[in-house]
């Protein structure tokens, strides 16, 4: 498989994406989620990694209004609340390229099935990016993040997975995506909600029993609604994982806090009041207090914010 790449969301997850790839002599091209009034262009974009070394790449970045077709592979990293409006978008202009969503929460999807987009792909991302300048990013690799498929084939997935593989960045096909992406997205609504309420990084948990034992009581409280829906958790393995994120980002930023301080929509809709809607569903409303807290207590501080 060796595709166009067009990766649709130029934040700090996208930019670092598109360079790894560039570097990796991929075609792509990225297209700007938001802002759609803005001509086409080629920008250097330089990615801060661990290691102290730095790379970068001129990469072409365009609009959804001057990319008429997307003949390739659309991987998206725009935030999951824009998914209604770019499904629309989209739909006239994908054909039968594969959807590949590299964004978190549950049922970000959705907007996808019900436009009937024939191929689809989720990715549930254990990297965090952080951009300091435009042009200027930071980038950290926590662990191998996995594809699965929701509409489409395994054979294909493990494609789009070598495809979109660097050594910097890495990808893998797996079976069992659902119960990757219920995980994933109680860490997430820990992390989101408590490093932005605390305004500290994600290092908070490895470093503060008190943090880490509230974690942990969302943790319960989400695995209850998980277990309604056939996925079956436990509270250590999901500490676990958070525990091994938080030290392995300790000292970068969560995407929220990043988005309250740049007065920005969060995604905290798709994390713990999609544990809420969930729950309410299965009338245990009252046994997700603190996620729902957490959640109505950080999308207050983003209204805030954004004024």
């Amino acid at each position: 498989m060796n595709k166009h790449i067009y990766i649709v969301g130029a934040g700090a997850i996208g930019k670092a994406l598109a360079v790894f790839l560039k570097l990796t002599d991929k075609e792509v091209t990225l297209i700007r989620g938001s802002v759609d009034n803005l001509p086409e262009c080629t920008e250097t974009i330089q990615v801060n990694l661990e290691s102290g070394n730095r790379v970068e790449a001129e990469i072409k970045i365009s609009t959804l209004s001057t990319s008429s077709s997307l003949d390739g592979i659309v991987i998206l990293t725009n935030k999951s609340f824009g998914n209604e409006k770019l499904a629309q978008a989209l739909k006239q202009r994908i054909s039968s390229s594969p959807v590949v969503l590299l964004q978190n929460g549950l049922g970000v999807e959705q907007p996808f099935i019900d436009n009937d987009f024939p191929i689809i792909y989720r990715c549930v991302l254990f990297a965090t990016s952080h951009i300091t300048t435009p042009d200027v990013l930071t980038f950290k690799p926590v662990a191998v993040s996995p594809i699965g498929v929701i509409k489409g084939t395994n054979e294909e997935a493990g494609a789009i997975a070598s495809l979109l593989s660097s050594p910097v960045f890495k990808f893998e096909a797996i079976a069992a995506i659902q119960d990757v992406i219920w995980k994933k997205t109680i860490i997430n609504c820990v992390f989101n909600s408590v490093c932005s309420l605390l305004e500290v990084d994600n290092g908070i948990f490895y470093r503060d029993h008190q943090a880490l034992t509230i974690a942990r009581r969302v943790i319960e409280e989400c695995i209850v609604v998980s277990e309604e829906v056939g996925v079956k958790l436990t509270v250590d393995d999901v500490a676990a994982s958070l525990l091994q994120i938080s030290k392995a980002s300790d000292g970068q930023i969560i995407s929220t806090l990043q988005d309250i301080r740049g007065r920005k929509e969060t995604e905290i809709d798709t994390l713990n009041f999609s544990i809420l809607r969930i729950a309410q569903k299965f009338q245990l409303e009252n046994r997700v207090r603190e996620t729902r807290l957490l959640g109505e207590l950080t999308r207050l501080k983003a209204d805030l914010a954004i004024g």
